[in-house]
């Protein structure tokens, strides 16, 4: 059995990882036949939003705490993460993933990005092991991979941009499609970058992690 380890960023499309994405993903696996685990890094979240009203709130959280409730409490400190435990790696998206995982939602091209997360990620780049990004999470993409490593958003100019100028070549793409690097072994597609609904976002999601794990 393949497994494939899952980098979460929070509970909530809006300050953490995108809910449907992440379920849809595991999902995904589990039809292919694929294991999976999830990480996240035990950090204290950007900031905490109302999924109601779209305003910040006034406390904290846990990425690491709030990424449990997705997984069931079947999860770990990103920290721990070795890219030779596993087959593959995928990363749902969600704000989190600019939020949390990086910076890339306050500082665009000019981001930094979580030191474990990067570790991880490169831990699997490295060992030439394929990895998937869903939704926003593959503005990731260019602090891992070298220049010109191709990869999709979907088609948002401003975040397409932001991808180019660290380095990636940006690809346009519909939501029931994915961009494969062969060069890079990396995945990637819109999800809910262009999904209005879960099914449209299950469309790429599928595709990609068949791949995936045909590839592990």
């Amino acid at each position: 059995m393949k497994k494939v380890a899952v980098i979460l960023s929070g509970s909530g499309v809006y300050d953490g990882a995108e809910i449907h994405e992440s379920v849809l993903a595991l999902h995904a696996l589990e039809k292919q036949g694929a294991s999976w685990h999830c990480f996240a890094p035990n950090i204290e979240q950007l900031h905490v939003i109302n999924h109601i009203t779209g305003k910040e709130m006034s406390e904290t959280r846990n990425v690491l705490t709030e990424a449990a409730r997705i997984a069931r409490g079947n999860i770990g400190d990103v920290a721990d993460l070795k890219a030779e435990d596993f087959d593959a790696l995928l990363v749902p998206g969600g704000f989190g993933a600019v939020k949390n995982l990086t910076d890339f939602a306050v500082n665009g091209a000019e981001c930094s990005i979580h030191a474990h997360v990067k570790s991880a990620c490169r831990d699997f780049a490295q060992a030439r092991k394929p990895a998937g990004y869903l939704c926003i999470a593959p503005t990731i993409i260019p602090m891992i991979y070298t220049k010109g490593v191709k990869a999709t958003i979907g088609n948002d100019e401003g975040v397409a941009a932001g991808f180019n100028a660290m380095g990636g070549e940006h690809i346009d793409c519909p939501v029931d499609d994915i961009v494969y690097d062969e060069n890079h072994n990396v995945l990637s597609t819109p999800a809910y970058m262009l999904a209005s609904n879960i099914s449209q976002a299950a469309t790429g999601i599928d595709i990609l992690v068949e791949k995936l794990v045909k590839l592990a």
